[in-house]
């Protein structure tokens, strides 16, 4: 017996000008992917960066209290980003020099 099943994929069509097309199409031949999968992945991407922009954040005020007296508080430095920030960048002389 045949039984419907629910539909894992759903069709999106869109009507898109030859360039962008071209472009979608050497970007995609670059990643070593198909159009379809390159489309779908920026797609996605772009919708969870926009979801992530406006996620709401609920806390308690005790945990909002102890939130904004870290914020609050002094600096801590991080080893690796100072050392980091103190390298010359690659325009600069002495990129590359050992310390």
């Amino acid at each position: 017996m045949v039984t419907n099943a629910e539909r894992k994929e759903h069709p999106i069509s869109m009507r898109l000008p030859e360039a962008d097309v071209a472009m979608i199409d050497r970007a995609a031949g670059l990643r070593g992917r198909s159009r379809t999968d390159f489309v779908r992945e920026a797609a996605v991407r772009a919708a969870e960066d926009v979801l992530m922009e406006n996620g709401l954040i609920r806390m308690s005020p005790e945990g909002f209290a102890d939130f904004m007296k870290v914020l609050s508080g002094p600096a801590t430095p991080v080893p690796e980003i100072v050392e980091l920030v103190k390298r010359p960048a690659p325009w600069e002389p002495g990129y590359g020099a050992k310390s």
